[in-house]
């Protein structure tokens, strides 16, 4: 008996509900980091938010499809069990490495804009001051 498909069906039915688990939930919880980002606004944070998801399906479940030729025959349950757990690992630590990528991007914007908060005043100049006048006149 062939099992090749049933490690394709098997590995799809892991990875696919998987990887829109990790979606909802980085979208849920991040965007509340996505509005500190953007300075409080709630509308360009969502827009992001939303983007970012579509990204991550696109992104994510391509290298699902991509991955799911297994190169070997797999004859028996447990060679079934071996090649889809290697697959379904390398899609997780896939997933992981581009939520960490998102919010070392994400940081590195929100560090960005703080630096940029701090060298603005907080009041508006109020008045001018014109060139010192020298201490000993010559």
């Amino acid at each position: 008996m062939d099992w090749t498909a049933a490690s394709y069906f098997t590995y799809l039915a892991v990875t696919v509900p998987l990887t829109i688990w990790v979606a909802r939930t980085l979208s849920t919880n991040g965007r509340v980091f996505l509005e500190d980002v953007f300075d409080d606004n709630a509308a360009l944070a969502d827009a992001i938010n939303k983007m970012l998801v579509v990204g991550f399906y696109l992104l994510n479940v391509g290298f699902v499809m991509l991955y799911l030729q297994t190169g070997s025959l797999v004859i028996d349950l447990s060679t079934l069990i071996e090649v889809v757990s290697v697959k379904v690992g390398a899609v997780m630590v896939v997933l992981g490495l581009i939520h960490f990528t998102n919010v070392y991007v994400f940081n590195s914007i929100r560090r960005r804009v703080r630096m940029e908060n701090l060298r603005t005043p907080p009041l508006a100049p109020q008045q001018f001051v014109g060139p010192a006048q020298p201490a000993y006149p010559r």
